[in-house]
């Protein structure tokens, strides 16, 4: 398995020194009412309550990120879900399972008309759409497969890659499905409990081919409570942006939309503009994996080209 970084001076990324991919993981966009509860419960804060209230819904932040990463000049990558129904599409016996219950009261319907439209506004705007596996289909090529046909169907155009739900795979196997249901690339790599950059600084090539794995650095929850600990989160994130550009990285951040609602979860939205800001200070490329994934192929292929001509010598 090879890995590809970005070097600093390719003309391909404007001389960048490094680049910062940005994904989001579109779970839940709309709070359910368990969630209320619960919030409620362990935070002892009735106001969690209220978000249920008509009109309310603070988990829906799509023209919030919008709004934002426009006033920066950056775009990102939005991962949909298609969890399948699990009175409707899984057997009796899914019925007593834990992690089922837990999928369906998250679940939404990526069919829905109000869905459907923003996906279609962000592509049209020049966001990536891209697929969220569901829980169980990293181990599933026809419900993989499924789920691309269907997304593909509301874009109506094919698309590159995605993640899997919860990081999930089954090693390269998970990896065997994407190239078979032609996808281009995979940001599933990586750790829900751990940032940094412990899968290497680049990203991998696991068939020595044109598919791609782009390991991801850090997600959101990951990193101190940017409304407890403000500076030390900000503090980490510039150590890791200051390693990404020591080494030609391809950096990779996840933030859920949720995240994006500054009374659900204060500080985050803050934390993301200044890891954009200070990116762009370090001469960083910012964009979706997507539009680095052509520049990176053909990195691939200029280093794979080299690698014959070495062993022919």
């Amino acid at each position: 398995m090879h890995d590809v970084t970005m070097a600093v001076g390719d003309d391909s990324i404007d001389d960048s020194s490094f680049a910062l991919c940005l994904t989001h993981d579109v779970d839940r966009p709309y709070k359910s009412w368990p969630q209320s509860l619960y919030y409620t419960v362990a935070d002892a804060d009735p106001s969690h309550l209220v978000s249920m209230l008509p009109g309310q819904n603070p988990y829906w932040q799509f023209e919030t990120i919008m709004s934002l990463e426009n006033s920066l000049g950056v775009r990102s990558a939005f991962y949909f879900l298609n969890e399948p129904d699990l009175f409707h599409e899984k057997p009796v016996r899914a019925w007593a399972q834990s992690d089922d219950w837990i999928q369906q009261l998250g679940r939404y319907d990526i069919t829905n008309p109000e869905i459907a439209s923003i996906i279609r506004t962000l592509n049209a705007d020049g966001w990536e759409i891209g697929l969220h596996g569901s829980y169980q289909s990293y181990r599933d090529r026809f419900r993989l497969t499924y789920e691309k046909t269907v997304l593909e169907s509301i874009l109506g155009e094919t698309i590159l890659g995605g993640r899997q739900h919860y990081l999930n795979l089954d090693g390269v196997k998970t990896w065997r499905y994407h190239t078979e249901m032609g996808l281009g690339y995979d940001a599933s790599l990586g750790s829900s409990t751990e940032y940094g950059f412990t899968n290497g600084y680049g990203v991998k090539r696991p068939f020595n081919d044109e598919f791609i794995v782009f390991p991801l650095t850090v997600m959101e929850s990951t990193l101190p409570d940017p409304e407890e600990h403000a500076e030390k989160a900000r503090t980490v994130c510039e150590r890791l942006l200051a390693e990404a550009r020591e080494n030609g990285a391809v950096m990779t951040v996840l933030w859920h939309p949720r995240y994006f609602s500054d009374r659900e979860f204060p500080g985050y939205t803050d934390l993301y503009r200044f890891i954009i800001e200070r990116a762009r200070e370090l001469n960083a490329w910012i964009g979706p994996p997507g539009e680095l994934y052509p520049h990176l192929v053909n990195r691939t292929a200029h280093a794979t080209s080299s690698e014959i001509s070495e062993q022919k010598r």
